[in-house]
């Protein structure tokens, strides 16, 4: 076993939000959020956290989705983040590589967002991160919950302090029983973690 595989494993789903993008010369709120989950042997334990700016973009708060849900993990984990943006995937999956090998820079001028991808490296590095995208408002249950908490976040300009008890099952089993979503959902344990 090597020593990645005895960290371990987190996924987190994160998503953000960006109210008023349409509009011109006035504050554009947002949210980011993330539902954390991991299997204790048991069953899933998850916590939620999320944060707001009164003036951002989405892919500041992309960014910052991925930097707050990675540094609210206690100790080194093996970690699959999971986000509707192809901005945060490609950026740590591609890019960040020939940014650091150049000193932070890039041919095509200025590197958007600098600080935050600085800071979203260095936290990164604590963990064996898996970056992962999946397509937005598709019917992923967990991103969409992310969505929904980044929204909220964004619209009432709140942050979570941290991670809190999450509040999933109830948000999917609201979605199921009013509007009949999700109905197909079925939780299991992550591989090689079955039960019996």
């Amino acid at each position: 076993m090597s020593q990645a595989d005895s960290l371990p494993l987190v996924q987190i789903h994160a998503d953000e939000s960006c109210l008023g993008n349409q509009f011109q010369g006035r504050a554009n709120p947002g949210g980011a959020a993330g539902l954390v989950e991991f299997w204790d042997g048991e069953g899933w334990v998850r916590r939620d956290y999320w944060i707001s700016d009164n003036d951002t973009t989405n892919n500041r708060m992309a960014l910052r989705s991925a930097i707050e849900g990675l540094r609210a993990l206690k100790r080194p984990c093996r970690v699959r983040f999971v986000s509707d943006s192809q901005y945060l995937v490609r950026g740590m999956k591609e890019w960040i590589h020939g940014w650091k090998r150049k000193g932070w820079k890039r041919k095509g001028g200025p590197i958007e967002n600098l600080s935050l991808w600085k800071e979203l490296d260095r936290v990164a590095a604590r963990h064996e991160v898996e970056w992962e995208w999946v397509r937005g408002h598709a019917g992923h249950p967990r991103n969409e919950y992310a969505n929904h908490l980044a929204i909220r976040a964004a619209k009432e300009q709140t942050h979570s302090g941290g991670l809190q008890p999450s509040d999933f099952v109830d948000w999917l089993n609201q979605e199921r029983d009013e509007r009949e979503r999700y109905l197909d959902f079925y939780e299991f344990a992550p591989p090689g973690q079955e039960e019996g």
